[in-house]
């Protein structure tokens, strides 16, 4: 079934009306904002922090039962269910005879973390969570956004940025002609690939 369009008057056709209209909703805007500045829906962050709401997902940790001990089993579904392959787990056998495996490494890169909240809803043992409310993480060394297992059952706030190596500066000897090597994830975490030597004509 084919609709007739609209017929559009002359002064439609040429948009002038309609830019006009425009223009008069920015400019109530901006008097409004301008002489009703507390009105403004502006939240001046930091210095003013915004109410989250309740079920925001925040940054991850790791649930423990009553002696202390993690509940993960090691099940690896968190990690089969993220869509960015943010979670690095190696397990190793559980001392309790009624737990087979427990994590011997439990990393989260956040860098690639998209905060979809797939990890918790995989996991079988309520072992991973999203609800510490914690969503400003900032630092400028890419090493401070890999969490591990310790800080992920105990940590809080900033403690993710202790312990933490800065990079080294670069000696004004070095050479700088060829490019550095980029790691290379696998399986078994990163190894270096190695790169063609420089042609001398760069």
């Amino acid at each position: 079934m084919k609709v007739p369009s609209p017929r559009l008057r002359w002064y439609e056709r040429i948009y002038l009306w309609e830019i006009a209209r425009g223009m008069v909703v920015t400019m109530r805007h901006m008097i409004r904002n301008l002489f009703r500045q507390r009105e403004m829906p502006t939240v001046q962050w930091p210095e003013e922090p915004k109410h989250l709401p309740v079920r925001i997902k925040g940054r991850h940790r790791l649930t423990v039962r009553e002696d202390g001990s993690p509940k993960c089993v090691a099940c690896y579904m968190c990690a089969t269910a993220c869509p960015a392959r943010c979670i690095h787990i190696e397990a190793e056998e559980s001392p309790e005879p009624t737990i087979e495996k427990v994590p011997k490494a439990f990393d989260i890169d956040m860098l690639r973390c998209v905060f979809c909240g797939y990890c918790v809803e995989a996991c079988p043992e309520d072992a991973i969570r999203m609800d510490t409310g914690e969503v400003s993480i900032v630092s400028d060394n890419r090493d401070d956004f890999i969490f591990h297992m310790d800080f992920l059952l105990r940590g809080s706030g900033e403690e993710w940025k202790k312990k933490r190596g800065r990079p080294e500066p670069v000696e004004e000897d070095e050479d700088l002609s060829s490019p550095p090597d980029t790691p290379e994830e696998t399986r078994d975490g990163y190894r270096r690939r190695e790169r063609p030597p420089v042609p001398s004509s760069w």
